[in-house]
């Protein structure tokens, strides 16, 4: 066993130093699609690993916060990149990825958490406060970010003008602000973990050293270089595949938001398999939230200053099944504790949208 921890520790070290050298060849010179989706898999994998590693070391619940401003960092170099990169795709980029990561973080990330942690330990409990917060911010976040931008009258169609952009940047700003300083200093302990199993050898491991985790910190960095650069480096290749699939646009919308919640998304089935479900929701929610009030206002920054329109107002479709999901995900964790009927529950719902995507 030892002598397996050791070679999956090694592969960890590997794979971001492999990821960055890739990443720096990429901008000379094209690769081989194949060889970078292989790297990138380990890049996502590496950062799953260190980023666990300085969670550990910083404890709860800095470690979750930690972990969602990583992935929203991926989130914004890829959207901004690739808006810069294709502007006929500029307009809804922004949209659809943000609206495919509140799906995947509340429906299939939810629902793979709850349902994990259900099969194995039956009934999970958490403190309702906290997720009760984080599901009314969360709630007020999407409604205007991807909703009232149809019902404005100030220009046509799902659009802010740049005044209304500005002051819901500003917005999104100040809430998920707001939102981090209760979550980490004056309300810290309506996130913390309340029902831990005490036998789970991980919640007794010692912290790593500061050593080590400064290394694990500088190996992170690299592999979240090499993602959003090689994601990119793959996106001509991703778009060929797209169009002979006969895929919508929106499609590529979600293929970024699985890529860059994978590794958040398998640290946090991880947690609630360990019986660790306060963590898992306190990963999942602050990924939601991160992405939409970190994300919005720099996508909205670029927009203004490079006077390229973007679309932010979802269709009726997408509106029903955002409304939806808040909906049961408010009734999900109304009461503290969650079963396998509320992950079956999620789960089938991301394959409503997942279906409807597909064929709308």
């Amino acid at each position: 066993m030892t002598k397996k921890l050791r070679i999956a520790d090694r592969t960890n070290d590997i794979f971001p130093i492999l990821g960055f050298v890739a990443a720096m060849a990429s901008l000379a010179m094209p690769l081989n699609a194949w060889l970078v989706a292989v790297i990138l898999a380990g890049a996502v994998i590496a950062a799953v690993h260190h980023a666990e590693v300085i969670a550990h070391r910083v404890g709860e619940p800095f470690g979750t916060l930690i972990l969602a401003l990583a992935v929203t960092v991926i989130e914004v170099g890829l959207i901004l990149t690739l808006m810069q990169a294709e502007p006929e795709k500029a307009q809804t980029l922004a949209r659809d990825t943000v609206f495919a990561a509140v799906m995947v973080i509340l429906n299939l990330l939810m629902g793979l958490c709850l349902l994990a942690g259900s099969i194995r330990h039956h009934e999970q409990r958490f403190q309702r406060t906290g997720i009760g917060a984080a599901l009314a911010t969360l709630t007020v976040l999407t409604i205007v970010t991807l909703v009232l931008p149809n019902f404005t009258s100030s220009v046509p169609g799902p659009f802010y003008s740049s005044t209304q952009l500005g002051f819901v940047a500003a917005v999104s700003l100040i809430l998920y602000s707001t939102f981090a300083l209760v979550q980490t200093v004056r309300h810290r302990d309506y996130f913390l973990p309340d029902g831990e199993a005490h036998d789970e050898p991980d919640a007794h491991a010692e912290p790593p050293s500061v050593q080590r985790t400064a290394v694990s910190g500088a190996l992170l960095l690299a592999s979240l270089f090499a993602v959003v650069l090689l994601a990119k480096n793959l996106s001509p290749v991703m778009g060929a595949l797209l169009a002979e699939w006969g895929a919508p646009p929106a499609v590529l919308g979600v293929l970024i938001a699985a890529l860059i919640l994978a590794p958040e998304g398998l640290a946090a089935v991880r947690a609630a398999k360990a019986d660790r479900l306060q963590t898992s929701l306190n990963l999942a929610l602050g990924s939601a939230l991160a992405t939409i009030g970190l994300t919005i206002p720099a996508v909205a920054i670029l927009s203004i200053v490079t006077d390229l329109p973007i679309s932010l107002g979802l269709d009726a479709k997408s509106t029903v099944l955002l409304f939806l999901s808040l909906i049961v995900s408010v009734q999900t964790l109304a009461n503290g504790r969650t079963t396998v009927l509320q992950g079956v529950i999620h789960l089938m719902l991301f394959a409503i949208y997942l279906f409807t995507t597909f064929v709308p």
